[in-house]
């Protein structure tokens, strides 16, 4: 974590507050593999990423939360009980947690909070789950809550679902809490389970192409996939009433449908449980140490996410396609909800500058406007620093 974005956070919690705060960082992540499976309760492989919001805090004597963002120079104020949502949007995140916490029963006073990061904003690098994750980790920390990690994640899951609107799964604030450096960390959305797969390959980085565009798409058609592959659930369970979720299906199940189901509910249905098979087939490749082999998982992912549950646009194909025959890059895929955002790929050090130039020129040409590009590393989730520590992870 860069330390001068500590400082900022620091110094200017001093200058409003005049205390010494205690002080987290809360990563962003990506996520490798498995795409549209965590509300089909399949599996995910996501990491923790060294882009970071950071959050000064300390406690207070009365009801009152004092909220500051360096990013929005704003602030907002709201008591411990009982928080009202505010068209700011911003803020409800954070009273989202605050909310949920005095639900579950727990007693804690107001706080002052000063909040600032370099994780960029609608790049798919979840920000959100950042900020919740990472205030319920600091208020269990100051108030001593004696909360379990996972109780966290649902805990700051169920903010961002019934406080701010937006029925995400469970994957985000997980891998925020969960986060290991040098490690992906696959998530079986049923159990909860996880497992810990060692990504550490001194030559790779992550690097994410930002097509800086999100089509109009992206909310309704998110919730009909989510409608589509119950259709696809509600047929098979006819004559398998074990079926609970496109988890229970098999690809050999599922082709003894295809004559009663749509077509489109078929292709939908298809792409989720080879979806799932490709997740255990790429921790597979990462235990063997073989990248290019797990890079060809996410090649195959972004074909499924195009053609089959059809959630790509233009921007993102062609974005894959500029890079799929270069034998520096060993894997390349849209992340995210899809109709824009960003492709993630493993691409060799050495060339990343070059391949990366070359992927912004060739793009603006065809489409009048410049990807960002972000280069990332995987890093430790959720965690308290102290002041002066040099984290790095």
């Amino acid at each position: 974590m860069p330390m001068n974005l500590v400082d900022i956070v620091e110094g200017k919690f001093k200058e409003l507050f005049n205390e010494q705060p205690i002080l987290v960082r809360s990563p962003g992540r990506v996520n490798l593999i498995g795409e549209h499976t965590d509300y089909n309760l399949g599996y995910v492989l996501p990491a923790a990423v060294n882009k970071v919001i950071c959050l000064a805090i300390t406690p207070r004597k009365d009801e009152c939360c004092k909220i500051f963002a360096i990013d929005m120079n704003d602030t907002h104020e709201f008591p411990v009980s009982n928080p009202r949502a505010t068209q700011k949007r911003w803020p409800n995140y954070l009273m989202g947690v605050v909310d949920q916490l005095t639900k579950a029963g727990y007693k804690f006073n107001g706080f002052n909070c000063v909040f600032g990061g370099d994780i960029p904003i609608g790049a798919g690098l979840s920000s959100s789950a950042a900020l919740e994750a990472g205030l319920a980790f600091a208020l269990n920390s100051i108030f001593e809550l004696g909360i379990d990690n996972l109780t966290l994640v649902k805990l700051a899951q169920k903010a961002e679902n019934e406080f701010v609107g937006v029925q995400c799964g469970i994957m985000d604030q997980y891998i925020n809490i969960f986060g290991k450096c040098g490690n992906v960390l696959r998530i079986d959305c049923r159990s909860l389970d996880c497992d810990y797969y060692p990504f550490e390959n001194s030559n790779i980085s992550l690097v994410l192409f930002d097509t800086c565009i999100s089509h109009a798409l992206a909310s309704t058609e998110y919730n009909q996939r989510k409608i589509e592959c119950s259709k696809g659930i509600a047929t098979i369970k006819k004559i398998h009433p074990h079926v609970e979720s496109l988890r229970d299906v098999s690809m050999d199940m599922l082709s003894e449908y295809r004559s009663k189901m749509d077509p489109t509910i078929f292709r939908r249905c298809k792409y989720v449980v080879e979806e799932n098979e490709r997740v255990l087939a790429a921790c597979d490749a990462l235990k063997a140490k073989n990248l290019k082999a797990f890079g060809q998982y996410m090649y195959k992912t972004h074909d499924g996410l195009s053609n089959d549950y059809e959630v790509s646009c233009k921007e993102l194909d062609y974005l894959v396609e500029l890079v799929k025959d270069n034998p520096h890059v060993y894997g390349s895929r849209m992340m995210g909800g899809g109709f824009g955002g960003c492709t993630i790929n493993l691409i060799e050090n050495d060339e990343i500058n070059q391949i990366s130039r070359s992927v912004v020129d060739v793009y603006s040409q065809r489409f009048r406007s410049q990807p960002k590009t972000y280069v990332t590393s995987i890093s430790s989730g959720t965690s308290v620093i102290r002041v002066n520590d040099h984290a790095t992870a």
